[in-house]
C-alpha cells in the first residue's frame, strides 16, 4: 500500500514540475513580464498544471476515479465559510502585524502605499490615486472582493491546484500523519512556485531568499488549508480557501508604508507570524490528528463535522 502511494505520488509530482516549470522557462526565456496579460495567462496555465496531472495520473496512469477519491465535493457545511472568510482575517491580521516593524506605517493614500510596487508596469498617468468617489477605501474593497473572488473566477485557478496538492496528494500521503503530510505537502508546493520567485513574484527584489520565505509560508498555511478541507470533506473547500487568499493578500500594500517584500504583508514576515499563531491555535483547540484520523479511516466520507 504505501509504495504504491509513494509511486502515485512520485509520478504526479514528476509530471507536475514537468509541465509547470517546462511553461514557465519557456515564457520567462521569452522575455514576458510580471502583470502584463501574457504574463497572466501563462500564470493560470500554470496554476492548472496540478489539476492536470493529478487526472493523468488517477484516470489514465492507475485507472481510478477522480472525483470522490480526490475529494470533489460540493456538499456545503460550515467549513466552506470558514474557508472563504479566514483569509480576509488573515490579511487584517498580517496588516496589523506590519506595524509593528521599523519604519512602517498605515496610510489612507494609496498614492503613497506600498501597492503601486507591485505594478511597475502600470504607467503613473494611468495609476487611480483618487479615492474620494469610491464608497468605502479600496483596503475593504479588495477584502470584499477578494473574498469573492474566492467563490468564482480564484476559486477556479485555486481548483486548478489545490486537485493536486490537497486532492490527490494529501490522500496519497495521509498515511505519514496530519503534521508530516502538511509539512511535506507545503515544502513542495513552495519550491513548485520558485520560476516565478526568482522572476520576481512577490519577492521583487528578493529573488532567492524569495524562494526560501516563500516555502517557509506555504509550509506554514499547509496544515490550515490540509485541516479545513479535511473537516469539510471537499477539496472544493479548499480551492475557496485558495482563491480567497490569493484575491485578499494585496490588501495589505494598500495601506501599509515603507517596510520590504520579505518583512511585511501577507507573504513576508509578518504574514509568517500570524500563520504562527494559527497554526499553535490549531494545536491547542483543532485536533487536527485526531480528525485527520477520523477522515482517513472513512475514506474521507465522516469527517465534516
Amino acid at each position: 500500500m504505501l509504495v504504491s502511494e509513494m509511486k502515485k505520488s512520485a509520478i504526479f509530482l514528476l509530471l507536475t514540475f514537468a509541465m509547470s516549470w517546462t511553461i514557465a522557462f519557456c515564457a520567462f526565456s521569452c522575455g514576458i513580464r510580471l502583470y502584463t496579460v501574457p504574463w497572466l495567462i501563462v500564470a493560470v496555465l500554470f496554476m492548472f498544471t496540478p489539476m492536470t496531472s493529478a487526472i493523468i495520473t488517477q484516470k489514465f496512469i492507475f485507472h481510478e476515479n477522480i472525483l470522490k477519491p480526490l475529494g470533489v465535493s460540493f456538499r456545503i457545511n460550515r467549513w466552506f465559510i470558514i474557508a472563504l472568510l479566514l483569509p480576509a482575517f488573515l490579511a487584517v491580521g498580517t496588516t496589523l502585524v506590519s506595524v509593528l516593524f521599523p519604519d512602517v506605517s498605515i496610510t489612507l493614500d494609496p498614492a503613497k502605499a506600498n501597492v503601486f510596487a507591485f505594478f511597475e508596469n502600470i504607467p503613473v498617468d494611468q495609476r487611480v490615486t483618487d479615492i474620494s468617489s469610491l464608497p468605502v477605501h479600496p483596503f475593504i474593497l479588495t477584502l470584499i472582493a477578494g473574498t469573492l473572488a474566492g467563490l468564482t473566477i480564484n476559486g477556479i485557478a485555486g481548483f486548478g491546484e489545490e486537485l493536486g496538492w490537497r486532492g490527490l496528494l494529501l490522500r496519497e500521503s495521509a498515511s505519514l500523519g496530519f503534521w508530516k503530510s502538511s509539512w511535506i505537502i507545503g515544502a513542495v508546493w513552495g519550491i513548485w512556485h520558485l520560476p516565478f520567485i526568482i522572476n520576481g513574484y512577490n519577492y521583487p527584489d528578493h529573488p532567492i531568499a524569495g524562494v526560501l520565505m516563500m516555502t517557509l509560508w506555504t509550509i506554514l498555511f499547509s496544515p490550515i488549508i490540509a485541516y479545513v478541507c479535511i473537516r469539510s470533506n471537499s477539496v472544493i473547500s479548499a480551492a475557496i480557501m485558495h482563491g480567497a487568499i490569493n484575491g485578499t493578500a494585496m490588501a495589505p500594500a494598500i495601506v501599509l508604508k515603507g517596510g520590504d517584500s520579505l518583512t511585511i504583508g501577507v507573504m513576508g514576515v509578518a504574514g509568517i507570524i500570524v500563520l504562527v499563531i494559527l497554526n499553535i491555535l490549531l494545536i491547542c483547540f483543532g485536533r487536527p490528528s485526531k480528525w485527520h484520523n477520523i477522515w482517513l479511516n472513512a475514506d474521507g466520507i465522516n469527517a465534516a463535522g
